[in-house]
C-alpha cells in the first residue's frame, strides 16, 4: 500500500498541473484578444499595426519552434518502438486498415456537412464587399497537388530531410521500415537498439512537459497578432460566414462525438475531458503540430495501447483531417457563390471527391487547406483569386478547423484501439507513455 500512495499522489499532482497549464492557456488567449485590440486600435497606420502584430508574433514563432523541435524524434521513436512492440507486420497492417478505413469515411461525412451547410446558409450570397478580379494571383503555391507528386512525396529522398522538415507522413514511411527491420533481426545489437528507442519515448515527452510551459506565451502570441493585423471589426464584416462555418463545425463535433459514443460509450466523455489541453493549443495558434505531443499523452491517460497511438495518431495527422475537409467544401462553395457561379449537385459531389483525393497527405500546419482549395478551384472554372475573400480571416477559420482535426484523431485513435482489444482502463499513475512499448 505504501508504494501505491506515492503514485496516486504523484498522479494527482500531474493532473492538478494539466489542469493548471490549460487555464493559463485560456488567459492567455483572452489577454492575446485584449492586447490585441489595444495594438489594432492606438496603431495610427497598418504598417505600425504589422510591425506590433510582428513583435507579438516572436512569442508565437518560439513557441511553434520548439514544437517542431521535438516532433519528429518523437514520431520516430514511438512508431518504431510501437511496431517492434507489437512484433507482428501483421497486426500493424490490420490496424492500418481500420484506421483507414475511419479516415475514409469521417472525410466522406465532413466533406459532405461542408456541402449541406454552405448550400444551407448560402454565406457568398449579398457578401457586400468587392470582388478581387479572377485572374489576381493568390500566391499559393499549388503545383505540387497531383497525384503522381503526391506518391512520390510520401516516400523519403533522405530520412534527415523528412526529419528537418517534420514532414510526419515521410517519417512514418521510414520509421515502419525500421521497426519490421528490427522485429526480423534477432541480434543482441538489435535488442540494444530497441531498448534505447523504447527508452527515447518517455525521454522525449519529458522535453515535451517543459516545452508545453511555454504554451501559454506562444498562444498570447498567436491570437495577439492575429487581432492586431485584422481588428476584431472584421469579425462582424464576415460575421455570416464565419457563423455559419462554425455551426457546420459544432455539427461535425456532435456527430464525431456520436459516433465515438457508439464504440466507446460513456468514455468518449471522459476522453474529451483529457484532451482539453491539446485542444486549447490546437485551436489558439491554428497548429495541430503544437498539440501532437500532448495529445500522444493524454491517449495514454485514457486507456489508448501507446502501440497503437504511436502508429495511427501520425497516420491520421496526414489522412484523417476532418475540419480541413469541411472547410475545403464550404470554401470553395462560398467562392462560387460569391461570384455568381451555380455549380449542379453532380459538380458539387466530384469536386468534394476531388478534394478528398487531393487532401490526405497534406501537413498538420497553417494554412495547408489553403493551398489544396487553391489547387482545385480551376479545375471546376472557379476562380483562384476568390481565396482573397477569405485569406484575411483564414486565422480565425484555421482555429476551429485544426482543433476539430485533434478532436477527431483523438476519437479515430481510441475507436481502432477499442477495436483491436487495446483499448484499457484510464491510466491512474503518473507513468509516461512508451512504457508499454519498452516493456514489450
Amino acid at each position: 500500500m505504501a508504494r501505491i500512495e506515492p503514485a496516486a499522489g504523484a498522479a494527482q499532482e500531474k493532473a492538478s498541473k494539466g489542469a493548471s497549464l490549460a487555464g493559463w492557456i485560456f488567459a492567455a488567449a483572452l489577454a492575446g484578444v485584449v492586447a490585441g485590440w489595444a495594438a489594432h486600435e492606438f496603431s495610427p497606420d497598418t504598417a505600425t499595426a504589422a510591425t506590433f502584430a510582428g513583435y507579438f508574433s516572436i512569442l508565437s514563432d518560439v513557441f511553434l519552434r520548439l514544437i517542431k523541435m521535438i516532433i519528429a524524434p518523437l514520431v520516430f521513436a514511438t512508431v518504431v518502438a510501437g511496431i517492434t512492440g507489437m512484433g507482428d507486420a501483421k497486426a500493424v497492417g490490420r490496424i492500418g486498415g481500420k484506421a483507414l478505413l475511419w479516415f475514409v469515411t469521417a472525410s466522406l461525412v465532413s466533406l459532405l456537412l461542408g456541402m449541406f451547410f454552405a448550400n444551407l446558409f448560402h454565406p457568398g450570397l449579398n457578401l457586400g464587399l468587392p470582388l478581387p478580379e479572377k485572374d489576381m494571383a493568390t500566391n499559393l503555391k499549388t503545383g505540387g497537388l497531383n497525384l503522381r507528386e503526391f506518391i512520390a512525396h510520401v516516400f523519403p529522398r533522405s530520412f534527415f530531410e523528412a526529419m528537418a522538415t517534420n514532414e510526419i507522413l515521410q517519417i512514418l514511411v521510414f520509421s515502419c521500415f525500421f521497426g519490421f527491420a528490427m522485429t526480423s533481426l534477432k541480434s543482441e545489437l538489435a535488442k540494444t537498439v530497441t531498448t534505447f528507442i523504447g527508452e527515447l519515448v518517455p525521454v522525449m515527452l519529458k522535453v515535451t512537459d517543459f516545452v508545453m510551459w511555454f504554451a501559454p506565451a506562444g498562444v498570447f502570441g498567436a491570437v495577439a497578432a492575429a487581432i492586431t493585423v485584422q481588428g476584431i471589426g472584421i469579425l462582424a464584416t464576415y460575421g455570416k460566414f464565419i457563423g455559419s462555418f462554425y455551426a457546420a463545425l459544432l455539427v461535425l463535433w456532435m456527430v464525431l462525438i456520436g459516433a465515438g459514443f457508439a464504440f466507446l460509450g460513456r468514455r468518449i466523455f471522459h476522453l474529451l475531458g483529457l484532451i482539453k489541453e491539446p485542444l486549447l493549443v490546437a485551436f489558439t495558434t491554428a497548429s495541430s503540430e503544437a498539440a501532437y505531443p500532448k495529445l500522444m499523452e493524454q491517449l495514454h491517460k485514457s486507456g489508448v495501447d501507446d502501440r497503437v497511438t504511436s502508429f495511427v495518431l501520425p497516420l491520421g495527422y496526414s489522412f484523417n483531417l476532418d475540419g480541413s475537409m469541411l472547410y475545403q467544401a464550404f470554401a470553395a462553395l462560398f467562392i462560387a457563390q460569391a461570384y455568381g457561379i451555380d455549380l449542379s449537385f453532380g459538380q458539387q459531389l466530384t469536386l468534394l471527391l476531388v478534394m478528398m483525393v487531393s487532401s490526405k497527405g497534406i501537413a498538420g500546419v497553417p494554412r495547408a487547406s489553403l493551398v489544396v482549395v487553391a489547387a482545385v478551384l480551376p479545375t471546376f472554372g472557379l476562380p483562384e483569386a476568390g481565396l482573397l475573400l477569405i485569406m484575411g480571416i483564414d486565422q480565425f477559420l484555421d482555429m476551429g478547423r485544426t482543433a476539430t482535426n485533434v478532436i477527431g484523431n483523438s476519437i479515430a485513435t481510441s475507436v481502432v484501439a477499442k477495436w483491436e482489444g487495446q483499448l484499457g482502463e484510464p491510466a491512474s499513475e503518473a507513468d509516461h507513455p512508451g512504457a508499454h512499448a519498452t516493456a514489450a
